[in-house]
Parts: C-alpha cells; sequence; structure tokens
C-alpha cells in the first residue's frame, strides 16, 4: 500500500515537471527568444552595469531631491494602508463567520473584498489614470484599493481564528453584538492584524515604486525621469535608496512583530 502511494506521488510529481517543461519549451517557440543568445549576454549586461550604473559625485548632489521623493512615497504607502486597513475591518467584521450579523450581507462583503483584491495595483493605476490623471491622488487609491482587498480576507481569517467558544460565552451572558466585538474579537485578533498591516505596508512601498513610473510622482518617477534621460548614475543612486529603505522597514515591522506577538 505505500509502495503504492510512493509510486502514485512519483508520477505525480514527473508528471508535472514534464507539463512544466512542455509549457516553458513552448513559450520559447511561441515568442522566439533564443536562449543561448540570453545566457551570452549575461556577461556584456553585468560589465555594463558595473561601468555605468553606480552613483557618482555628481549623482549625490541629487540626493535630497530623491530622498524627498521617498519619503513622499513612503508617507502614501503608510496612508494608504492604514485607511484601507480601517475600512479592511469594517468589512471583515462584516464578512466574518464569527461576527457577520447577516449572511446576505456578509457574503457581499466577502465578494467586493474579492473583486478588489484581485485587481492588481498597476491596474487600479490605469484605471484611476482617467480619473485623477498623473497626480499622487492615483497612486494612493490604487494602493488603498489593493490594500483594502487584502486586509479583509487578512483580517477576515485572523477573526475566524478566534473562534465560535468566546463569542457564545459572551452570548451566554448577555452580551450586545458591539461588546461582543470590541470585548472579545478584536481584542484576541489585534496584534494578528497589526502584522498584517506592517506586512502590507512593506509590499506598498515596493509596489510604490512601480506605480509611481505610472502616476508621475514619487520615488518611483524620479527613477524613470533620470533614467531615460541617461543620467544612469542617478538611477543607481535610486535604486540603492529603496533598498536601503526596504531594508530599513522591514527590520522595523519585524521588530514590531516580535514585540507585539
Amino acid at each position: 500500500m505505500q509502495v503504492d502511494i510512493f509510486l502514485k506521488k512519483k508520477l505525480h510529481n514527473l508528471s508535472f515537471i514534464l507539463l512544466l517543461g512542455t509549457a516553458v519549451l513552448g513559450a520559447i517557440i511561441l515568442t522566439e527568444y533564443d536562449v543561448a543568445k540570453g545566457f551570452s549576454s549575461v556577461p556584456a549586461a553585468i560589465q555594463w552595469a558595473l561601468s555605468n550604473f553606480y552613483p557618482d559625485s555628481e549623482s549625490m548632489e541629487k540626493f535630497p531631491d530623491i530622498f524627498e521623493k521617498l519619503v513622499e512615497t513612503v508617507l502614501i504607502s503608510v496612508a494608504a494602508t492604514t485607511s484601507g486597513a480601517a475600512l479592511a475591518l469594517l468589512f471583515a467584521i462584516a464578512g466574518s463567520s464569527t461576527t457577520q450579523f447577516n449572511r446576505f450581507l456578509g457574503q457581499v462583503s466577502r465578494t467586493i473584498a474579492t473583486v478588489f483584491r484581485n485587481i492588481d495595483m498597476a491596474v487600479w493605476s490605469m484605471i484611476l489614470l482617467f480619473s485623477f490623471g498623473q497626480s499622487a491622488f492615483t497612486g494612493y487609491f490604487a494602493l488603498f484599493f489593493g490594500s483594502f482587498g487584502f486586509l479583509t480576507r487578512a483580517f477576515i481569517e485572523s477573526i475566524d481564528e478566534v473562534g465560535d467558544s468566546s463569542v457564545e460565552a459572551l452570548r451566554a451572558t448577555g452580551a450586545g453584538y458591539f461588546s461582543i466585538i470590541f470585548q472579545s474579537v478584536i481584542p484576541s485578533s489585534i496584534s494578528q492584524m497589526i502584522s498584517w498591516i506592517l506586512f502590507m505596508i512593506e509590499t506598498n512601498i515596493r509596489s510604490a515604486t512601480l506605480i509611481g513610473i505610472l502616476t508621475g510622482t514619487g520615488i518611483g518617477f524620479a527613477f524613470s525621469m533620470y533614467y531615460k534621460s541617461l543620467d544612469y548614475n542617478a538611477a543607481s543612486l535610486v535604486v540603492l535608496v529603496i533598498v536601503a529603505a526596504i531594508f530599513i522597514i522591514e527590520w522595523v515591522s519585524n521588530y514590531v512583530r516580535r514585540v507585539i506577538l
């Protein structure tokens, strides 16, 4: 019996590898990609990067402007995440099986969150460009919608993990709906929710860099401007600043998680 299970698992793995290999080969043929040329161009690309893509003294003079754009990007990301989290909490309470006060409204809440979650932030940026043009509002709302959809789903799972036992215990004592929410559900799941919010802030800062290229704002636009003007030294400084900011924010986020969890 164990041998049959092992063979079945081995056949499944082999089938997956063959299917993946076929898909890769088909993509290479359809796109007419030259694999040998791709690998042979790697040394030349590395040599070009080492020769051109590094900060120099002239690019360092632009650091204050780059840092200002970075601060703008971080603030927009934090604002979009926190405001999206506030709305997500309301929808999560309405959509969770533990706290929903109406089955129909619960399904509507989960459906709305699913729609917002499955539309990529870059797509939201392109949609919102028609309404707000290239502005900070476009980037903010793109991050807000994406954060709202993701955090609603994450908060629903966090609330459901609390379980029905504590909720039923409070109901048995005659506690009202809002008392159950504020005295049991939220206190029991708040640490997990904060962890999700911190994770979303990290993700949004990374996404905001790409969205800024579309919306013409923030650190992403600074990179696009320098790169298109062939100022590779300044563009490399932007990349280094982004990488340093991401590492610092991740360190702060991990520290907060260790404190609250």
